[in-house]
């Protein structure tokens, strides 16, 4: 078996997690990147295997392609989500079964798919929630409580699969993932100054699958800028 560490990062085709596989790639790791789509340019050492981890048959196949094909499993990043952004009473519940579907579900199908690799490695999983799981706008309500209900998957899986396997949570805010046109106020607002990048995020992550974050476990971290720390109100 290669001594090279593994990570899987789910949702990699673009955005967060295709930062977060550039950033594990580069740091070392060998990284299998799974998205619905194949992403329109590849990532330098990172393998794309299309899957759509809402599905539990695909997931078990992916899962079991990474034991064939690399033979272990040191990282698990779930990152894989989407909103559906409409009013509660047009929000049908097929629309509200695919959003919790992707963004929680399938963190469960692969922490059960792959629990016996990542304990073997004595890995790492990092779920990717959203400050979102602490407040809202209106008409979010599907992907709100995806978000809420995977902080809580987290604490519960840190403590079912440790010590072997640490489980934290990556909550982040306002991250500019497609190059949007800021304005000046859309930094300032933010206590850091500045909107966040999918690098901030891809940092985090990397730290919490490695060893200095050896003692971090059932955790959650909130990469917003100190926005969730800020008292707004109308005057």
């Amino acid at each position: 078996m290669s001594s090279i560490k593994v990570a899987l990062v789910t949702g990699a085709g673009r955005g967060i997690g295709r930062a977060v596989a550039a950033r594990l790639a580069g740091d070392g790791w060998r990284v299998v990147a799974t998205d619905r789509e194949a992403p329109a340019e590849a990532l330098p050492g990172v393998r794309f295997a299309q899957a759509d981890v809402a599905e539990e048959a695909a997931v078990a196949a992916l899962v079991a392609d990474i034991r064939a094909r690399e033979g272990r499993l040191d990282g698990l990043v779930s990152n894989a989500g989407f909103m559906i952004r409409k009013p509660l009473s047009a929000l049908t519940l097929a629309e509200w079964n695919a959003v919790l579907a992707t963004n929680l579900t399938a963190s469960f199908l692969l922490l059960r798919a792959a629990e016996d690799l990542l304990r073997a490695a004595r890995g790492a999983v990092v779920t990717m929630a959203s400050t979102r799981a602490h407040q809202s706008e209106p008409e979010t309500e599907s992907y709100a409580a995806s978000k809420g209900g995977l902080l809580a998957l987290t604490h519960a899986a840190a403590i079912s699969l440790g010590p072997e396997v640490r489980v934290n949570c990556v909550s982040p805010g306002w991250i500019d993932t497609q190059g949007e046109a800021l304005r000046p106020q859309d930094h300032a607002q933010h206590p850091a100054g500045r909107v966040g990048r999918v690098e901030d995020v891809a940092a985090l992550v990397a730290w919490l699958l490695g060893p200095e974050a050896g003692f971090v476990t059932g955790a959650e971290f909130r990469t917003d800028g100190g926005m969730t720390r800020k008292m707004i109100y109308a005057e």
